[in-house]
């Protein structure tokens, strides 16, 4: 598997992975605020909301850096891409002009043997 190949599959595996992850970042957040028995006048809801937004943003935040990075991968694998092309293109026309010249020395060797044999 090419290295532009591993680019693409992790770029399309990484937008569910990271949707999972800001889920999982909620439930923490969801489980780690339960009553602990204290009285703390209503405050605990207040802070769990807050915690469950925060997890929620930090959920966002990582879905659009991995989907950035992604991007970043794709850009640079097809930059790696049309290069490969162009290298490929370079090395077709030098080996064509190679043969040319070296078709158009056997035809000046063939040239000079037929004048050498035919008066």
């Amino acid at each position: 598997m090419s290295d532009a190949d591993s680019k693409w599959k992790w770029a399309r595996s990484a937008k569910p992975v990271l949707a999972v992850l800001a889920i999982g970042v909620t439930g923490v957040a969801w489980a780690g605020c339960g009553d602990d028995g204290g009285d703390n006048g209503g405050g605990g809801a207040s802070e769990a909301q807050e915690q469950i937004e925060k997890g929620i943003e930090e959920g966002k935040q990582g879905i659009e850096k991995g989907a950035q990075e992604a991007e970043e991968g794709l850009e640079n694998g097809k930059a790696e891409v049309q290069k490969g092309i162009e290298k490929a293109e370079n090395e077709a026309q030098d080996r064509v002009q190679k043969g040319k010249e070296e078709a158009e020395r056997g035809i000046e060797k063939a040239e000079e043997e037929v004048e050498r044999y035919v008066p």
